[in-house]
């Protein structure tokens, strides 16, 4: 493209302070350096975790930042030793890399890629400087990929090609979103047809947990949530049934006890609750029961429980991006999703253009949106 090798100035939403809404701001991109990746975003999902970048909560976050990390667009540029995409493809840049020779990703029973922000911050590209600046000031990134900004830089160990022909306003939810919840299902709990299973919040990852559930053939799946305005989507995705924890004066737990005999087969927790955390895992079949946590938590919660728990049998797993190895499973997502064997745009239920992003966050903090898609 004729602006390769050249800064490039755009639009971006810029998180300047914690606790104040983000500002749209224009910015300088530089090109990218040897193994990394320009990229023209076309659109990009809100997640509650950017909303928890707003409000301070995520570990590891320096600011003034750029957040986003559920997006979609089209190589604008490459720098030097990139070979697995070109200018011109469709991608999806991976909020979880995959570097493919630390430890972890030559394991084949983890996706926990050592260059994960978990592990090593990545507020800054590896070389340690940023890709950004705005009014003279430089901006840090945000898992690399920073989706909230029509141009974005990253390495190439953090974005997938994708067919050339997925509509990249809906395919931008498998950056994060639907792969977690999916995932966490088919990957993490490794569902049974006939089981029984319970989800904690019915946001857009819980409602992909639903379809992940009702793919793998679980009989019955339960989804929770204290705002029934959900429960509509997630019976049309494959509920059995759905209860409002405020509808009953017990814990929602011995609830689900009462109603399954002996507890569930798996549970989810999609809401990043510690609280919830503990009654989810309370709510498994005390022998064999699987509670995967899939919610982010607040930065410096605690999680206190009876560890006798655990010694019956039940087992407590947590879920990094559904358990995919990114750079491999999330194009086959793509082509899944391309071949109609899944359709997560039903979790879409807001389009705004990209100055209305503030917008979309009111939608998502009041509960009136699953997600929130901003186009370009």
């Amino acid at each position: 493209m004729g602006t390769s090798g050249k800064v490039i100035k755009c639009k971006a939403a810029v998180a300047w302070e914690v606790d104040k809404p983000l500002s749209i701001e224009e910015v300088e991109v530089a090109p990218p350096k040897a193994h990394e990746v320009r990229v023209k975003i076309v659109a990009t999902g809100i997640c509650g975790t950017d909303d928890h970048v707003l409000k301070g909560s995520i570990p590891n976050i320096d600011y003034p930042i750029i957040p986003g990390h559920e997006g979609a667009g089209i190589v604008e540029s490459i720098g030097e030793g990139v070979t697995c995409v070109k200018p011109g493809d469709k991608v999806i840049p991976l909020c979880l890399p995959q570097c493919g020779e630390c430890s972890f990703c030559l394991n084949p029973d983890t996706n926990c890629c050592l260059k994960t922000h978990l592990h090593e911050s990545q507020n800054l590209m590896p070389d340690k400087t940023s890709r950004f600046t705005c009014k003279g000031k430089a901006i840090h990134h945000f898992l690399w990929i920073s989706t909230f900004s029509e141009y974005t830089v990253m390495p190439d160990s953090a974005i997938a090609r994708i067919d050339d022909d997925a509509p990249l306003d809906k395919v931008c939810l498998f950056g994060c979103g639907f792969s977690t919840g999916y995932g966490a299902a088919i990957n993490t709990a490794k569902v049974k047809p006939g089981s029984t299973c319970a989800i904690f919040g019915l946001g857009g990852v819980g409602l992909s947990v639903v379809v992940g559930c009702k793919s793998a053939g679980a009989s019955r799946i339960i989804g929770i949530d204290i705002n029934k305005d959900k429960f509509t989507k997630a019976r049309e995705l494959g509920a059995t049934e759905c209860i409002n924890p405020q509808d009953f004066k017990k814990p929602i737990q011995e609830v689900l006890l009462e109603m399954t005999g002996h507890g569930v087969d798996y549970s989810f927790e999609v809401v990043g609750h510690t609280d919830t955390m503990v009654a989810a895992l309370v709510s498994c079949h005390m022998g064999s029961g699987t509670c995967v946590l899939v919610g982010t938590p607040p930065l410096g919660s605690q999680l206190s429980f009876d560890p006798l728990l655990l010694f019956t049998g039940r087992t407590w797993k947590g879920c990094l991006i559904g358990g995919w190895k990114t750079k491999d499973s999330i194009p086959k997502l793509v082509s899944g999703y391309m071949e109609k064997k899944f359709n997560p745009d039903v979790l879409i239920t807001h389009t705004l253009p990209f100055d209305k992003i503030n917008e979309g966050f009111e939608l998502l903090q009041s509960g009136k949106s699953i997600r929130t898609v901003l186009v370009f």
